[in-house]
């Protein structure tokens, strides 16, 4: 009798959809082959926007999940709570050989405990990134699912490293690249410009993207302006647009700041974001996975934070870690204006066929 394998997938927010989305189509592409392996997606509902999701599961060309658990909102300790009780009574009613967790979300924290639990075996996918910050909450979302998950799918040697010096034995450690790139050159060809673009009169490299949303760096009114008027006044007067969470846009609103040549923006779809990325001078951001993103683009990239859990994207990539301090700003573009940035080269593995490795290594796993 043929052995049916059967996996939940876990995503909570944006960016684990562009995680999740090239392991649905690798699992897709096994089954073509004879290979007898069934996935179920649980959205946690962690963020959750109408018009967004929409749109995000059509561009990136992924089904509609199985189930919602809708446990969005609240502190970190009620979402955290809402999303394991959830996910508890899904997992009951819909046993599983493997629960695969994403990334560093509360979702990821939640579900895998909540698997764990219950005698189910988990997969990390980004397991071992380090940012060594513990007061960043992912950083604790990190370090507590790596240290109950049974699998480990790493981005970088690096990575991988980090969980030998943790305990991990090499048999549970799998280096397979970057399934978010998996995305990206999946997409490329499919960027989307979007109407601002031409609304805004922007040009292919004279204009900046700026990215900002994490509490450091935004709540405070004070240190939002310095980091805006820093940016905005040492780009040789380009344009910079600024895609911004509605979050954000209110503290923004509440500061009074204007400035000429900066733009803010709603949100954009993975397609239309990333089209600006591409055609752009350079990005300034506190995220982490643009930092992955414009170095496989070799788009210069400036990050707000003083430490990071890709340090690949600074010693192999694009990317250069300015920090939390408006004053480092001016000599970062400095360097950038002068035609000094760093070329950047692309990270070993992060060539497109990472979600396929995942699929090959759980199928052997799953025998």
């Amino acid at each position: 009798m043929i052995k049916i394998r059967h996996i939940t997938l876990i995503a909570g927010a944006r960016p684990n959809f562009m995680k999740i989305s090239p392991i649905i189509h690798a699992i897709k592409k096994a089954r073509l082959s004879g290979v007898e392996l069934e996935y179920r997606l649980v959205h946690t509902g962690q963020h959750y926007d109408q018009k967004m999701s929409e749109t995000f599961f059509e561009e990136l060309n992924i089904p509609k999940p199985d189930a919602n658990l809708g446990a969005g909102g609240g502190s970190q300790a009620e979402q955290t709570a809402a999303i394991m009780i959830a996910f508890e009574k899904d997992l009951i009613s819909n046993p599983t050989d493997l629960v695969l967790v994403v990334g560093d979300v509360t979702s990821t924290l939640a579900c895998s405990i909540v698997a764990k639990k219950l005698n189910t075996k988990v997969a990390h996918i980004e397991a071992g990134i380090r940012s060594l910050d513990t007061t960043m909450p992912e950083e604790i979302n990190r370090m507590v699912t790596d240290s109950i998950t049974d699998y480990f799918f790493t981005t970088t040697e690096n990575a991988s490293n980090n969980l030998r010096k943790a305990g991990i034995p090499d048999s549970r450690i799998f280096f397979v690249g970057n399934v978010m790139i998996d995305t990206l050159i999946a997409n490329r060809h499919r960027f989307i410009k979007p109407e601002i673009f031409d609304k805004l009169g922007l040009q292919k490299r004279r204009f900046i993207v700026m990215t900002m949303h994490r509490p450091a760096n935004v709540d405070e009114t004070d240190k939002l302006s310095a980091f805006i008027h820093a940016i905005t006044e040492n780009v040789n007067n380009l344009p910079v647009v600024f895609p911004i969470h509605p979050r954000t846009a209110n503290i923004l609103k509440e500061s009074g700041i204007i400035v000429p040549n900066l733009f803010v923006i709603e949100p954009l779809g993975y397609l239309e974001f990333n089209f600006l990325v591409e055609n752009s001078l350079a990005v300034i951001t506190d995220s982490g996975g643009i930092t992955e993103e414009t170095t496989v683009m070799g788009i210069p990239c400036l990050t707000l934070r003083d430490n990071t859990e890709r340090p690949e994207t600074i010693e192999v990539g694009t990317n250069m870690l300015v920090g939390t301090n408006p004053e480092n700003i001016k000599p970062a573009l400095s360097l950038l204006f002068s035609n000094k940035w760093k070329a950047g080269k692309i990270p070993e593995l992060w060539d497109g066929n990472s979600a396929e490795r995942i699929v090959e290594h759980l199928i052997d796993i799953l025998n």
